[in-house]
């Protein structure tokens, strides 16, 4: 411990290169040998380590336990597994309701993948999304959620008469809006289903947009040519600046299922929440709250102002069978106080 230490001392100190300062850190992973090992095993379990000490931060040194190994080994089941879920029909997509809180209407559904594995059953988005990110797969992942939802929106426009503002609300990674033909990608599938541009919403996370990068900034300018709704996802948990916002080709903002959590309970919070919404507002910009769980909430932000939101409140995540069988027979949710539980689950 005391070697690996120094080594974060060294590491951390700031390296001149020609008219470059460099700064270096490291995750160490340290394991004590033992008599039976061989050079190969002591490897292994020493780089074991350090990938739990990776997940955990920056400069993190963690000491090998024999639980790691096994987390490590059923990590690569799953990657594997992933890989072929994505091609085999063991993705599924189930849609939340978002409603105007004036009326209860049903302005459209965000979508919500989820992984029917064949033996760990409905394993939800923050147990392979990071997963998904990590072994390089995440852009085949949004590409089959876009495909999917769009030919479910327009099978229910087919099958119901859906208002004309109805939007399918589809998340997409930083590594997706990072590829040069996404436009072309989504203006084929638009085409192909005939459906208009502006019944589509596609939802990003700050953290993607914040370096406001060449071909994101081509992505996001391009999408909002074509009629795409664009929405900033999770806000209130990133960088949260309304500054750059306003210079984004941006409409909307759902603002993170936190910031309502200690709504009733937390002194000045519902005065907070207030304020943030009237920045978006003052930013030109429509705000979406997530994580509606109570009636009280809900006649909390619709006093305030607030248009549009979703929750448990409102109702849980469906299959698509579901969310068209509700489709089918009213554009107004009918709501009461009963509530099955905390929201947890993520956007995703």
């Amino acid at each position: 411990m005391q070697v690996a230490r120094r080594a974060l001392e060294v590491l951390g100190e700031q390296i001149r290169l020609d008219s470059l300062y460099v700064h270096s850190r490291a995750s160490i992973g340290v394991r004590l040998g033992t008599a039976d090992q061989t050079a190969e095993e002591l490897l292994l379990d020493a780089d074991t380590a350090m990938y739990a000490a990776k997940r955990e931060g920056r400069s993190i040194i963690k000491v090998f336990e024999p639980v790691m190994l096994y987390s490590r080994q059923l990590r690569s089941q799953m990657a594997t597994e992933l890989r072929g879920a994505i091609s085999s029909d063991e993705l599924v997509l189930h849609y939340q309701p978002v409603v105007e809180l004036a009326t209860n209407r049903i302005l459209g559904v965000e979508v919500l993948v989820r992984w029917q594995h064949p033996l760990r059953g409905l394993i939800p988005p923050d147990t392979f999304i990071p997963l998904a990110e990590e072994i390089g797969v995440i852009h085949d992942l949004d590409r089959w959620v876009m495909s999917a939802s769009l030919r479910q929106l327009a099978q229910w426009r087919r099958d119901f008469v859906l208002d004309d503002d109805f939007q399918l609300r589809v998340n997409l990674s930083a590594v997706e809006l990072k590829q040069l033909d996404l436009v072309d990608h989504i203006r084929t599938l638009l085409r192909e289903l005939d459906l208009p541009a502006r019944n589509l919403v596609v939802e990003i996370t700050e953290t993607a947009i914040v370096t406001r990068g060449e071909v994101e900034m081509y992505s996001l300018l391009s999408l909002q040519q074509l009629g795409v709704g664009i929405e900033i996802d999770d806000f209130g948990t990133g960088y949260s600046s309304i500054s750059y916002l306003r210079e984004l080709p941006v409409s909307m903002v759902k603002v993170d299922r936190s910031l309502l959590v200690e709504l009733n309970t937390r002194a000045g919070q519902l005065e907070f929440v207030a304020a943030i919404l009237q920045l978006i507002r003052a930013a030109g910009l429509e705000a979406v709250f997530e994580g509606i769980e109570t009636r009280e909430q809900a006649d909390q932000l619709r006093a305030l102002g607030c248009a549009s939101g979703q929750g448990y409140y409102f109702s849980r995540p469906m299959p698509a069978e579901e969310t068209g069988a509700l489709l089918s027979t009213t554009r107004y949710l009918r709501v009461g106080e009963g509530v099955d539980g905390p929201e947890t689950a993520p956007s995703r």
